[in-house]
């Protein structure tokens, strides 16, 4: 079968791999279509490590083909969009639904591909750029057929993470004010999350000018190309604040941007040994700054929740899908994702 697969030395789509039945417990499921995120093009650049050779992808939705022993919540021939948390559903994190922490679900990288006999690793518990993949049942949620899978595909991952900081991490409440720094994937999703918690000022900050009718169109009632305006927009400065993008400088203009009592909260994600500075006199009026891995996400509930909201209207999937491509054209997909010329591009089986 057809896959994107990376060696430690480059990237390329293979027509010969394989994947193990699913045991008890799992799901075999035919993808549909894959997100291509930043955490990807992590991989590939060194960003995030992990073991080689890996299938890349890990947002996707497909339909199942076949469930091993003790599965019930799903069945072949069902649609589902994917999670990335293999959890156990036991340990205390889990318990507490806190499955984002439960460390069963954290650098426990399975192998159920191989490609000339040897085995490959799975990227994110997901693999979601094979045109098959095996995953934790816990992983696959079902979701309604009218909801398109190419649009499904981007709830595993952009929506989960970005919706999920807004309304999970933060609790943005009525009529907070919110800056988002970085209008990607993930930042889009953080403007319609904000959209929805009924944020009352929404300010997009973003390089490229291009994008402003975009993130107005998720949520953004101000934009500016650089963080130096935000004051001008917000005198007293921000309730909320998310960095979307994984520079160290733009962590720093969120927490010099807080409100008293406001919270900064990190999503981009910047290299693994990036240090950031703040000033320390200044967190003393109640600021916060806050890690969020996932969108703090319990994604049997949230991945059903957003599903309702799109089809009542309230959350955009369609428009987050910016072009399709075949997966044949994965260099091309992932040179325009670098390049911020699409938000989202869709790998489609």
């Amino acid at each position: 079968m057809r896959g994107v697969m990376y060696d430690g030395a480059g990237t390329r789509v293979v027509d010969d791999l394989q994947v193990r039945d699913p045991g008890p417990g799992e799901v075999q499921v035919a993808m549909t279509a894959a997100g291509l995120c930043h955490s990807d093009l992590s991989v590939v650049d060194g960003t995030i490590p992990f073991p080689v050779p890996v299938v890349l992808g890990h947002e996707g939705a497909g339909v199942v083909e076949a469930v091993g022993a003790g599965v019930t919540h799903v069945a072949p021939g069902d649609h589902v969009a994917l999670s990335t948390l293999a959890n156990c559903g036991a340990c205390a994190e889990c318990d507490r639904g806190r499955p984002t922490m439960c460390r069963q679900a954290i650098g426990r990288p399975g192998r159920p591909f191989a490609r000339g006999g040897r085995p490959v690793y799975q990227f994110a518990s997901n693999s979601a750029f094979a045109e098959r993949t095996v995953v934790k049942a816990v992983q696959a949620v079902r979701i309604p057929e009218d909801v398109p899978l190419t649009s499904a595909a981007l709830i595993g991952c952009g929506v989960l993470t970005g919706v999920g900081a807004v309304l999970n991490r933060a609790r943005v409440g009525q009529g907070d004010t919110v800056l988002v720094i970085g209008t990607g994937g993930i930042g889009l999703n953080v403007l319609q999350g904000a959209r929805i918690a009924g944020a009352s000022r929404i300010v997009a900050v973003d390089a490229n000018p291009a994008k402003e009718a975009v993130a107005r169109r998720f949520g953004a009632t101000d934009f500016l190309t650089t963080t130096d305006g935000v004051k001008d927009l917000l005198p007293t400065g921000a309730d909320h604040a998310f960095e979307c993008v994984g520079r160290t400088e733009l962590i720093r203009a969120a927490i010099d941007s807080l409100d008293r009592h406001g919270q900064a909260v990190l999503l981009g994600v910047p290299p693994a040994t990036a240090e950031a500075t703040f000033l320390v006199s200044s967190m003393y009026l109640d600021k916060s700054i806050l890690g969020c891995r996932y969108g703090s996400s319990r994604p049997q509930r949230d991945i059903a929740l957003y599903a309702r909201l799109y089809r009542e209207g309230r959350l955009l999937l369609d428009e987050l899908v910016s072009a399709t491509y075949p997966v044949e054209d994965y260099e091309k997909a992932a040179a325009d994702a670098h390049a911020g010329r699409v938000a989202r591009a869709v790998l489609t089986f």
